[in-house]
């Protein structure tokens, strides 16, 4: 795992984030441009008052979309000292108000987003979750010990995605989540999220990224903000894989890297160079799989791209 290379932006050590004196205090529409929630995405979604709070502490209208895709990134926008909580999780709120939190490919019927301001008790507020459809893809010529691997290969697997299960746990405070992402590289789509996945006939977990084909050795570029919680040059399956944290859970993963430019602890820019394409692992030809993670929800990195 080398670093950078003369002529590619490198990663730095200094901190994604700046201290908070330094930022100044910004309006509402602001919060909802670093939310990312357009005035379309932003009418507040189903609401149902539990109980009261102190009157005398302004209250600040919070802003969540009424529905979302399965596989959605969700941003909404509270009350800075708000309290926030999904699924019984407690939610980091940034200084301007700003939270997030993903959806999975299998959910179902409604999220509900409990909220309690400093003026308020509890509020509900529920999204509907908009079903998507997902289709089947085969994959042939597979090597067959990565599709029915034998029991030592089989308990090497099991050791190193627990070793990847074990960052996505990460909660940073770092806000890269709120940005507008974009793609660590430029190439046809030929493997979507979510879709079911046959490989060499064998029905196997659907698919839990975007496969984006390139030419071997096309640099890979951080599609926003982060740090490198993980990068090893020879996973099983993944092969040259690299994990970035963008912070509040989010996560991306980037996998079958012919070489990463990047080592654990380097906090990287937008755009940055983090390694390059490959087909290490398991792999049929060169492309790379970016996937991204809410903790250990998956989501989808093509709606994450879409999001205005």
């Amino acid at each position: 795992m080398g670093r950078f290379s003369a002529g590619r932006r490198s990663c730095r050590a200094t901190p994604a984030i700046r201290p908070l004196m330094q930022f100044r205090l910004v309006p509402l529409c602001f919060c909802l441009a670093l939310a990312g929630i357009s005035a379309a995405q932003s009418a507040p979604a189903d609401t149902k008052p539990m109980v009261g709070g102190d009157s005398a502490i302004p209250m600040r209208a919070t802003r969540l979309p009424a529905s979302a895709q399965q596989g959605s990134m969700v941003l909404g926008v509270t009350h800075p000292a708000a309290l926030v909580e999904v699924a019984g999780r407690t939610l980091r709120v940034t200084p301007y108000g700003s939270f997030v939190f993903g959806i999975g490919r299998d959910a179902s019927g409604e999220v509900i987003v409990r909220i309690k301001q400093p003026a308020t008790g509890w509020i509900e507020h529920r999204i509907a979750i908009t079903p998507r459809d997902w289709p089947i893809e085969r994959i042939n010529g597979v090597p067959p010990a990565t599709v029915n691997p034998p029991k030592a290969i089989a308990e090497r697997i099991e050791r190193e995605q627990a070793r990847v299960v074990a960052v996505r746990s990460r909660d940073d405070e770092r806000t890269g989540f709120a940005q507008a992402f974009i793609w660590p590289v430029q190439g046809r789509i030929s493997g979507r999220f979510g879709n079911q996945r046959v490989y060499n006939g064998t029905p196997k977990a659907p698919h839990s990224g975007m496969d984006i084909a390139a030419a071997n050795g096309t640099p890979v570029k951080a599609p926003a903000d982060g740090v490198v919680s993980f990068a090893d040059p020879d996973l099983y399956l993944t092969g040259g894989t690299v994990v970035l944290d963008h912070g509040h859970g989010i996560s991306s993963n980037f996998l079958h890297l012919s070489r990463i430019d990047a080592k654990v602890g380097d906090a990287v820019k937008q755009g940055d160079i983090i390694g390059a394409v490959g087909a290490t692992g398991r792999a049929t030809g060169p492309h790379l799989h970016w996937g991204m993670n809410w903790f250990d929800t998956r989501i989808d990195p093509l709606l994450v791209l879409e999001r205005k």
